[in-house]
């Protein structure tokens, strides 16, 4: 999905010298030519003078070859080369015939190989020049404007058309590079359960033994006999804590709480306390406690211990602050030198900031975590956002330029093909005359095109309106009305109809959908009965019309009801996926806990539990033994755990992102409803974040009910903002930019049905 200039290709030669071809057999046939001719005669003379006309007539030729050649290395230009070989062919007098194949071909290469918006300016700008080279060509304006309709409508499902195959080519790539990653996933999901064993390690078992070899070296070095008795009474107590919070260890992981915070330094009577704060989502509650435990470790390893502790919270962020005077260590050597950079990464994934240095004389850690959700990239506040952003609704079903355009440009079809096709003058009587007439068929027009934008999200009341417009038109027709019967237009509009039926069953709202053919052939059998070709029984004549029209009902109904069918095959065999990686990623992670669970039982349980045992004893030289020891073999565990990065890319995935910023010393972020997602959509987000993290050290991925988006620091470059834009426009999302360099990729979740 990685944005990338394809090289032109022996097929687009082979086209581009069969064109060449085609053109010379034209010639070589004279009758051929001159039938040929008359056809795409654009309306001008040409050039009077033969040579003139035969020159133009090759170089428009070569010109349209010229554009099949560059087709995929240069869409852009081969577009503009079409519409130059439309010009030359123009002073040839319709002698030149390939033109129009080369102008249909550059323009669904357009929509293919570049973005959505390019690709539409290209589609506009060559309506605008079919509707102004109509006009030079001494056409009348309604003429000018109804065959540039007419072009904008062709260029409209050419545009469609691109995007789709631009979107299934990304699809198939995202979906081979999903399948070859998710079988690393299991053992990615080992690695995290590691890295969370190995944080509660350092946090929990170290903060209990480290407090143990503390008291009991100082009862020991003062040979006090109270503090001897205080100091063994502490350490069982610390010591069978500390064994039941390795034994828990190896299960999920509870929800903390501030009362969690508040016990956690009550086990320090010396420090003074204060907590505001009262509530906060539960990952930054938990972020809070490991930051209150390893500041008071970290006080007692390297000074005399935390004498102020401060949570303080407001609307928009909760605050940790965590100070001590300084002093010499109680008993030197018992830090492992990991704990804040893993604190760091904690903190700087939730969004937050974490400092700690020198105060005075002592030492103060400091935290910052954002409890408001952050304000979104701006989509329209700048120049580069504006030509960026949606012009639709940002978090809407794909806005224009996602699987939801289709139904746009079967608005945009219906009526410029309605709208196209009448105004030319000429019929009598002419129904844009005058804009009494006029504008009632253009209303009418409208609204029996626009239902088609709905046709997804509520299929059935789109049908309804669409047909209430026929019965309108109906009505009209038997009134008297001037303009156009509906007899005479129902069979070239009625494709709208048909759509419809299609959505119906394939988008099914509840219910039986057989009756949407029915209607609409029962519609289509009035409307035709009522047209003056008709002698005789017209009822009869309206039910055989009926009996005729419900075969392609049907059929269409039918093609509806086999999508919506497949497309529920399709969802329930990536269910059954989704279980099966589960059960084998949440395996790995059940066998890593129990391999490090193993090595606990040998090293840091055993000899917590023979403190306890001590303790019980009365012996205080061997409680200080043991815990030092423990210590030690904590440290040998986890600098053993440390080593055992298997290596490798991540898993494409939303899952791979984490993993991704972990390697690269960076943070991420997820907010909303964190789910499961399309494989494409998985690929996408991955891409996505990983040229986000090229740029900047923090991400946010933020999931919607409609999508998800990525947000972070834009890499420098034109070729990185290139293919941040590439990569969301080919799932048919967009890229915003501003001005300070912040980038959010929005990524829709839409039917492609």
């Amino acid at each position: 999905m990685a944005w990338a200039p394809e090289p032109a290709t022996r097929r687009d030669l082979l086209l581009a010298a069969a064109v060449v071809a085609g053109q010379v057999l034209v010639w070589a046939a004279p009758d051929v030519s001159s039938a040929l001719a008359r056809v795409f005669d654009l309306g001008s003379p040409g050039f009077t003078d033969e040579t003139a006309k035969t020159s133009a007539a090759v170089l428009s030729t070569c010109v349209a070859a010229g554009s099949l050649a560059v087709r995929r290395i240069a869409p852009v230009w081969a577009l503009g080369c079409a519409l130059v070989a439309a010009l030359l062919a123009a002073g040839a007098g319709g002698t030149a015939v390939v033109w129009p194949f080369a102008l249909v071909i550059a323009l669904y290469s357009l929509a293919v190989h570049r973005t959505a918006g390019l690709a539409a300016a290209g589609a506009a700008a060559t309506s605008l020049a079919v509707a102004v080279a109509t006009a030079v060509a001494g056409a009348a304006p309604r003429t000018a404007a109804g065959a540039g309709l007419l072009a904008a409508g062709g260029a409209a499902m050419l545009w469609v058309l691109g995007r789709s195959r631009r979107r299934r080519r990304a699809d198939r790539s995202a979906l081979a590079a999903y399948r070859a990653g998710t079988s690393a996933l299991p053992r990615f999901a080992a690695e995290a359960e590691r890295e969370r064993l190995m944080a509660e390690l350092h946090d929990v078992a170290a903060h209990r033994l480290t407090g143990i070899v503390v008291s009991a070296g100082a009862a020991t070095r003062l040979a006090d006999r109270d503090l001897a008795a205080e100091a063994t009474r502490h350490a069982a107590s610390a010591a069978r804590q500390a064994v039941a919070e390795l034994d828990r260890l190896i299960e999920a992981a509870g929800t903390v709480t501030f009362d969690d915070i508040d016990a956690l330094v009550s086990e320090h009577p010396a420090v003074d306390y204060l907590r505001t704060a009262a509530d906060a989502p539960p990952d930054v509650v938990a972020a809070a406690h490991r930051v209150v435990r390893e500041a008071l470790t970290n006080a007692v390893r390297y000074a005399s211990g935390a004498c102020r502790v401060r949570v303080e919270g407001t609307a928009a962020k909760l605050t940790v602050t965590v100070t001590d005077r300084g002093g010499p260590p109680a008993a030197p050597g018992l830090g492992t030198g990991h704990g804040l950079a893993g604190l760091r990464s904690a903190v700087r994934t939730l969004g937050g900031s974490l400092s700690a240095g020198p105060d005075g004389g002592g030492w103060t850690v400091h935290a910052e975590f954002p409890l408001a959700t952050p304000a979104p990239v701006p989509e329209h506040g700048t120049a580069r956002s504006r030509v960026s952003a949606l012009v639709a609704d940002p978090n809407g079903p794909g806005g224009w330029r996602g699987p939801a355009a289709l139904d746009a440009v079967l608005v945009v079809l219906a009526f410029a093909l309605s709208l196209g096709a009448e105004l030319p003058p000429g019929d009598d009587p002419d129904p844009f005359s005058s804009p009494v007439l006029g504008a009632p068929l253009a209303l009418l027009f409208t609204v029996h095109a626009f239902p088609l934008w709905w046709r997804r999200r509520a299929p059935r009341s789109a049908l309804t309106i669409a047909l209430a417009t026929l019965l309108a038109w109906l009505g009209l027709d038997l009134a008297g009305w001037p303009g156009p019967p509906l007899s005479d237009v129902f069979l070239w509009y009625w494709w709208v109809e048909l759509a419809l039926v299609y959505a119906v069953a394939a988008f099914p709202p509840g219910g039986r959908t057989w009756p949407a053919p029915l209607a609409v052939a029962a519609m289509g059998g009035a409307a035709l009965a009522s047209g003056d070709g008709i002698t005789g029984n017209r009822v009869a004549a309206g039910a055989v019309l009926t009996t005729a029209l419900a075969i392609p009902c049907f059929a269409a109904w039918a093609l509806g009801t086999h999508t919506a069918a497949r497309r529920s095959r399709r969802d329930a065999a990536a269910a059954r996926d989704r279980d099966r990686l589960a059960r084998e990623v949440s395996a790995a992670a059940a066998s890593e806990r129990l391999r490090i669970a193993d090595g606990l039982r040998r090293t840091a349980r055993r000899h917590a539990q023979n403190v306890a045992d001590e303790a019980d004893a009365g012996r205080l030289d061997a409680v200080l033994a043991e815990a030092k020891a423990g210590l030690a073999a904590l440290r040998e565990l986890l600098a053993d755990l440390r080593t055992r990065d298997d290596g490798g890319d991540p898993p494409p995935t939303v899952d791979g992102i984490a993993v991704l910023a972990a390697r690269r010393g960076a943070a991420v972020r997820f907010t909303g409803d964190r789910r499961p997602l399309p494989p494409a959509l998985e690929v996408a987000a991955y891409q996505v974040a990983r040229e986000l993290l090229s740029g900047g050290d923090a991400i946010t991925v933020a999931f919607s009910g409609r999508g998800v988006a990525v947000s972070g620091r834009a890499p420098g470059g034109t070729a990185a903002a290139r293919r941040l834009r590439a990569l969301t426009d080919a799932c048919g999302g967009t890229l915003a930019l501003t001005d300070d360099g912040e980038a959010r990729g929005w990524l829709p979740e839409v039917s492609r049905s």
